[in-house]
């Protein structure tokens, strides 16, 4: 005879969990918040301290109010490497991702073979150091043993084996080595939003007569928007932060005339070159403010393209 089962009221009152302690998430974020304390918040106040002063070695400085951001407006260095860095930015956004892109639709077609093994051919250059491409196309656009001026010389004998690549043409060169560098990172987003697209759209619109051009710019791109318009955030982010690639491509220098100055090279050069990282702090907080208006706009501008 089988035993039977109480009945759940029956079985007497249930014991209740032991109450959470309020201190308990407290001590959950407390490794996260004291490093965010220490490595974020802290060293931010003191930056935005050190705008304000002028410093002449590690312990001499002097309150200077306003001075450092009064004499960055007028200070034609900094307004070069602006220049540079603008410049550099717009060849990232109008070279660089429409390469990305190209590659990623090559990649997405289904006619092309090996797929997997071009998406790694053309990834791979984005895991190697800006430092080893920074020496590495250093050594490309060398006068006369570099790769680029033997090649044109072999395939052109009237080209000039001596003709100065990073004197004459600093920027071209910055932006060959990173598209070379960046446009297979990119193309795995652009990639990722390709294979998103809703294939019965295509295909309808295929059999309605629409060709490869309509398809592309009435279905393909209203789809990948968002995505694109990440990638241009994150491309005009790390272009305003551009330093290595032309520091160690320039040979530790901003170039012939300092056409390879770069804000961020500039505020480097002023803190610890000069050394005075008031004036270098000054220009950190102006470059994050800009980085910070060019993100609001984009985000105002895909908001309006939305509605």
């Amino acid at each position: 005879m089988s035993r039977s089962t109480p009945p759940l009221a029956s079985r007497g009152p249930r014991a209740s969990a032991p109450p959470f302690p309020r201190w308990a998430p407290w001590a959950f974020t407390a490794p996260f918040l004291i490093l965010f304390l220490l490595f974020t918040l802290w060293p931010l106040a003191q930056s935005l301290l050190l705008s304000f002063q002028q410093t002449f070695g590690p312990k001499s400085t002097a309150f200077v109010g306003w001075s450092n951001f009064r004499f960055l407006l007028h200070d034609p260095l900094f307004w070069q490497a602006l220049r540079n860095t603008a410049l550099y930015t717009v060849g990232a956004v109008f070279v660089q991702l429409p390469v990305a892109l190209g590659l990623a639709l090559l990649l997405n077609h289904p006619a092309v073979r090996g797929r997997a093994i071009f998406r790694l051919i053309f990834f791979a250059p984005s895991l190697v150091g800006l430092v080893f491409v920074g020496i590495m196309f250093a050594q490309i656009f060398q006068k006369r043993t570099g790769l680029l001026n033997a090649g044109l010389h072999a395939l052109l004998p009237s080209w000039d084996p001596e003709f100065a690549w990073l004197d004459e043409h600093v920027m071209p060169s910055l932006l060959l080595a990173s598209v070379w560098l960046y446009a297979g990172f990119n193309m795995i987003y652009f990639l990722a939003a390709l294979q998103n697209v809703n294939r019965e759209l295509l295909d309808a619109a295929q059999l309605d007569g629409a060709g490869p051009w309509a398809r592309f710019r009435h279905i393909v791109l209203p789809e990948i928007r968002p995505v694109a318009a990440f990638v241009v955030l994150l491309s005009v982010i790390g272009s305003f932060q551009l330093f290595e690639l032309p520091w160690v491509l320039l040979d530790n220098s901003a170039g012939p005339a300092n056409r390879g100055l770069t804000v961020v090279m500039y505020l480097y050069q002023t803190g610890f070159l000069v050394g005075d990282l008031g004036y270098a702090s000054a220009i950190g907080w102006l470059l994050g403010l800009l980085l910070v208006g060019a993100a609001i706009a984009q985000m105002r501008l895909n908001r309006r393209e939305e509605n």
